[in-house]
């Protein structure tokens, strides 16, 4: 299927991310034309590039369709795509279809780990009452299987794979035991 990239977002440091209690920080946001994706990294130059290994949101998406339906919700028909601190503004798919799902978009491969869920400072950076209505519309968390670089415009989205799962909590955790043996005198 097709679906257009519309616009990327990334940043230096975190505005809202982990400061609760603290006001907005001020890092500003950039619109650049291309990101460069790096499996297991993240995208270079955002806040969350190196982040942790394995990191569930390596890259955030949001919805084009979501954004028109929010703006017209609250009023707000120039509200900067920015203010949601999401990388993707991506258009033509049901991003919650990509839940637990391994996809290509524009040659580059990703693991949709979850919905991006919104947090209070929604009600700061969009209006009173958006981080409510933004519950199961917050966008998706990746991770980024594979480098590549990702432009503006109209692109290939091809649905990969279920991403495995244990087929029983117990068989989980214990594919990640290590056991440890000492043989020999003490």
């Amino acid at each position: 299927m097709h679906v257009t990239v519309e616009r990327f977002f990334i940043s230096p440091g975190h505005n809202f991310f982990g400061r609760r209690s603290l006001p907005a920080g001020t890092h500003p946001t950039a619109e650049p034309a291309t990101i460069r994706c790096r499996a297991g990294w993240g995208i270079e130059g955002d806040r969350f590039y190196g982040y942790r290994p394995d990191y569930n949101g390596q890259i955030t998406f949001f919805s084009a369709e979501t954004l028109g339906v929010l703006r017209a919700h609250f009023t707000l028909p120039t509200l900067s795509e920015g203010v949601l601190r999401r990388n993707v503004l991506l258009g033509g798919i049901d991003l919650a279809t990509l839940i637990g799902r391994i996809f290509t978009l524009g040659g580059i491969s990703f693991a949709g780990t979850g919905e991006a869920r919104p947090c209070h400072w929604m009600n700061h950076a969009v209006a009173p009452g958006a981080e409510e209505w933004l519950k199961g519309r917050g966008g998706l968390r990746a991770r980024i299987l594979t480098d590549g670089e990702l432009s503006l415009g109209a692109t290939k989205l091809t649905l990969a794979e279920k991403i495995p799962q244990p087929d029983h909590p117990a068989r989980f955790i214990r594919e990640r035991t290590v056991e440890l043996r000492f043989e020999g005198g003490v």
